[in-house]
């Protein structure tokens, strides 16, 4: 019997060896160049641009395992994990493309012969499905398909069925590329009698492999058209050809699931059951789905929170701890420890699971630690929102799920299965109309976009320049007006901003060569200008649409003519926008140097101003790692190291030493590395950046946050901003530093005194030890000693800070007029003794002197002191003597003016 890992291999294998086919790594699970899905959920993702006109590849025709994740929308099979044998969250299609290249024929025939002459299946449970035809898209029946299949195969009479467009229409979405496709079904009946089961959602007959035959272009008003280049595209599920090819009448039986079960087992100490119906057994068919999603979403990216792939994730995660607790009787985080059990299994197929095996435990612990302080509470809020319910025709009101939403953590889908084990439904248009509500009072608005929805393909620009030069040469090809792309005639000037007032978007430019960057890997697009003898262009941003480089902006002087040769001119920003690019890529490598190799890149916008850099990390940064960040990227700077960047087959740049690919992007055959240095810095990166690290001038970390869960952000500025933010904080340093009376360089010890004393004030407030302060001075100045029109005011104080025995000094000497005052206090904490003296300037002139009146009277307490002549203060060690101390300063003063 084959394993899993020898099936995967064997269908990579003939479609290589056999059919000229190139083998395609799997792209990620988290599609971030495509925002209308969450998740990638079919193997022709990473070619949609392909079938959209849109791209190309290097090869004609393709094979891979993908990676694929179905949780949400169209394609949502998250209701049905468990309580099946063939439907899961997260699985493998096996699939084959063709690009122009061979098309039906060749699909047929080379799918019947894997199938039963090198797998042996048999033929006679072998069903085929062909489109039938429907009258409102104006189609005949695939009758194309259907006599190849009677002529390249050896297919059993009566195994070909025609259906619907439901089931043998395939479509992109409501307009773009679509085709008739051929579904092969396999009979897992005993006697082979399921021909009537197909396209019946029963696990006895299932589809093993869908031939998608891409022929027509679907437009908005819903006619077709034939497309000039005919595609395939296939998809086999990986999990049910291999529980056919092991003769198993469930997925979970085979060897994909069954170390997930067994572990399960081992660690709850109960037995699985196989049985479909019992509670239990569907935990342990949930909770072996789940894992397995969970980890190879986190695997390429997505972090549990509360918006797109990362809302499925959180999700997906709370069924299953939902099922640990109420199944096992689990009370503290379970599905985690599952994970070195599924890296074992496939981190041989997909590496990336080895490598962030530490990060996926983690990050599905937090999650779950998270839900298990919630769950019981909110369970039981569920037993009382499902009686109420009852009695309200078995309705739960939206009211009542937004509440067990937004203050316990329960996701809808999670709800609505828990609603439906009762046989209650849930109020989700009143749920949504709580949602929008609270999206409106916490401001969560999307932000405006210029999209461009041109019907047709816009002409390819050349952009090689942008790598090399700020100035180019080019052909003004036409522009983007209103939705429509115009190719002749003459673009004008319109009415020019005013200052303060935002420029206009006015058109998109489009060239056939151009020097300009247009957005893309996080680093904006280019500003700047674009003249012909007969006026000028200013571009406000650059975009790329397809092939194109479409240059935004408005004419600024004369007209722009189509046909006409143009200059391109990209203004200084530019340097700036690689200065920041440059210092993102050394920022990323002093991350990981000081934090980890799981810190890994999230995100990043490079701008003019700053860049942002988004890294997996799961705690703030420390303000010493703060600071060796900026040590370790301004050392690199200041070696002025070159920069430098080349082209290469992409499989040969992953095995650079030490190279870094950021886990969002798309790569094709050919990728640009940058490399810094020696080498220790190297990245897939289509970015402009500096030719030495010297250019970056200096480098400050202004900022650090969080993103999200798990991800954290760091905000960096070069060069003159990054002056200007030196400059800034050397302002507010001595601003500081005038308020407290002391210098820059003393505000640390400045500040810890102040808190010190501050505290301690708290402390003898909080016991009233200070409660009149302001009132025992007064009784001191009514004791006050008259003695030559001076008053002598001598005494102790209870304990309080040195500011505030100072101000009553203060207000002692302006309440006298002309006063000798020394005051003492003790510290009883501390066993010490303080002393202030404090002399009025008329009494300085006759020669008393404060800072050597109390050097002096501190010596009786064992401590020493002085300062200016109007004020001083002392310390010393031996509160006990406090009293002596006094009578010195009154003899002494007492002397003084009597002189």
């Amino acid at each position: 019997m084959p394993t899993a890992k020898e099936i995967r291999q064997q269908f990579i294998d003939y479609f290589v060896e056999k059919h000229g086919h190139t083998f395609v790594p799997s792209s990620s699970v988290i599609p971030h160049g495509d925002p209308s899905l969450n998740f990638t959920n079919a193997g022709m993702n990473q070619f949609k641009d392909v079938f959209l006109g849109q791209g190309s590849r290097p090869y004609s025709r393709a094979v891979n395992s993908q990676k694929c994740i179905r949780v949400s929308g169209k394609h949502n099979d998250l209701e049905e994990v468990g309580r099946d044998t063939y439907h899961h969250t997260f699985f493998e299609m096996l699939g084959n493309w063709s690009f122009g290249d061979y098309y039906k024929a060749e699909a047929i025939e080379w799918a019947w012969t894997l199938l039963t002459e090198v797998w042996g299946i048999e033929k006679d449970r072998l069903h085929a499905t062909i489109f039938g035809g429907d009258k409102e898209l104006g189609l005949e029946a695939d009758t194309e398909a259907e006599e190849l299949w009677k002529k390249v195969t050896d297919i059993p009479e009566g195994h070909i069925l025609h259906c619907g467009k439901k089931d043998n229409f395939w479509t992109m979405g409501d307009t773009g590329p679509c085709g008739p496709c051929s579904e092969i079904h396999i009979d897992l009946t005993e006697n082979k009698s399921g021909g009537s089961l197909v396209n019946k959602d029963d696990p006895r007959v299932v589809e093993i492999w869908n031939l998608v035959f891409i022929q027509y272009n679907q437009s908005e008003d819903g006619k077709l058209t034939t497309l000039p280049s005919k595609h395939v595209d296939t998809g086999m599920g990986f999990e049910r050809v291999v529980a056919a090819l092991q003769g198993k009448k469930s997925n979970y039986d085979t060897d994909i699931f069954t170390p997930l079960l067994t572990a399960i087992e081992q660690l709850s100490g109960l037995k699985y059951g196989r049985k479909m119906d019992d509670s239990k057994d569907i935990a342990f068919r949930v909770i072996a789905d789940h894992v397995r999603m969970a980890s190879f979403a986190i695997a390429d990216g997505a972090m549990p929170d509360n918006q797109g792939s990362g809302s499925s994730l959180r999700s997906v995660l709370r069924r299953s701890v939902r099922f640990c607790y109420q199944q096992f009787e689990q009370r503290e985080p379970f599905v985690y420890k599952l994970v070195p059990t599924l890296v074992t299994e496939m981190g041989d197929a997909f590496p990336e699971l080895k490598e962030k095996q530490t990060f996926i435990e983690k990050t599905i612990r937090t999650e779950e630690e998270d839900f298990y302080r919630t769950i019981a509470r909110g369970l039981s809020l569920f037993e009382e929102t499902a009686k109420k319910a009852k009695s309200k025709k078995g309705v739960i009101s939206g009211d009542d799920a937004f509440e067990l939403a937004t203050t316990h953590g329960f996701p809808l889908d999670l709800m609505r299965q828990m609603a439906e084990e009762k046989k209650l439904s849930i109020d989700e248009k009143q749920y949504e109309k709580r949602w929008d509500d609270h999206r409106k009072v916490s401001g969560g608005k999307k932000a405006s976009q210029l999209v461009l929805n041109v019907s047709g393909g816009l002409p390819a620009t050349d952009d090689r320049l942008r790598w090399s030069s700020l100035t180019g040469e080019g052909k003004v090809l036409g522009w983007i007006l209103e939705q429509d792309f115009v190719t002749d005639g003459k673009l004008v000037a319109i009415d020019q901003p005013t200052e303060g007032e935002e420029p206009p978007m006015q058109a998109g430019l489009i060239l056939d060569k151009t020097s300009f960057y247009a957005e893309a890997g996080g680093q904006v697009g280019d500003s700047g200008l674009i003249k012909q003898e007969s006026g000028a262009f200013r571009v406000l941003d650059s975009i790329r649409q397809g092939d194109a480089v479409v240059h935004l902006g408005y004419v600024e002087s004369g007209m722009i003519e189509a046909g006409e040769p143009a200059k391109t001119v990209v203004d200084q920003r530019r340097e700036d926008i690689r200065r920041n690019h440059t210092a993102t890529h050394l920022a990323h490598w002093a991350l990981q140097k000081i934090l980890g190799d799981h810190v890994e890149q999230r995100g990043s916008k490079v701008k003019a101003e700053n860049f942002t850099f988004d890294f997996a990390h799961d705690k703030p940064l420390t303000p010493e790692e703060k600071l060796e960040v900026e040590r370790l990227v301004n050392e690199k700077a200041f070696s002025a190291l070159p920069v430098e960047w080349q082209e290469m087959p992409t499989e040969e740049a992953r095995n650079l030493p030490g190279v870094r690919a950021f886990f969002g992007d798309k790569y094709g055959d050919t990728v640009r590395v940058v490399t810094v240095g020696d080498g220790f810095s190297q990245e897939f990166c289509g970015g402009t950046h500096l030719d030495n690290t010297g250019q970056v001038g200096l480098f400050r970390l202004v900022g650090e946050e969080l993103v999200s869960k798990g991800i954290r952000r760091i905000t960096g500025v070069t060069g003159p901003e990054a002056l200007k933010q030196t400059q800034a904080e050397r302002q507010w340093l001595t601003d500081a530093a005038g308020t407290l009376r002391c210098t820059p360089q003393d505000l640390p010890e400045r500040i810890a005194s102040l808190q010190q004393e501050l505290k301690k004030l708290d402390k003898q407030l909080k016991s009233g030890a200070v409660a009149d302060l302001q009132g025992e001075a007064d009784k001191l100045f009514q004791r006050a000693k008259e003695l030559n029109g001076a008053k002598v005011i001598v005494g102790e104080l209870p304990a309080a800070p040195t500011e505030a025995m100072r101000a009553q000094a203060d207000r002692l000497r302006q309440k006298a007029g002309t006063a000798a005052i020394v005051l003492g206090w003790k510290d009883p904490e501390e066993e010490k003794v303080s002393l202030l003296a404090a002399v009025t300037d008329d009494l300085v002139k006759q020669g008393l002197h404060a800072g050597k009146l109390v050097g002096k009277v501190a010596q009786e307490v064992g401590g020493k002191g002085g300062g200016r002549p109007q004020l001083a203060q002392a310390g010393g060690k031996d509160p006990a003597n406090l009293p002596k101390a006094l009578e010195l300063a009154m003899q002494l003063i007492t002397e003084s003016l009597d002189q």
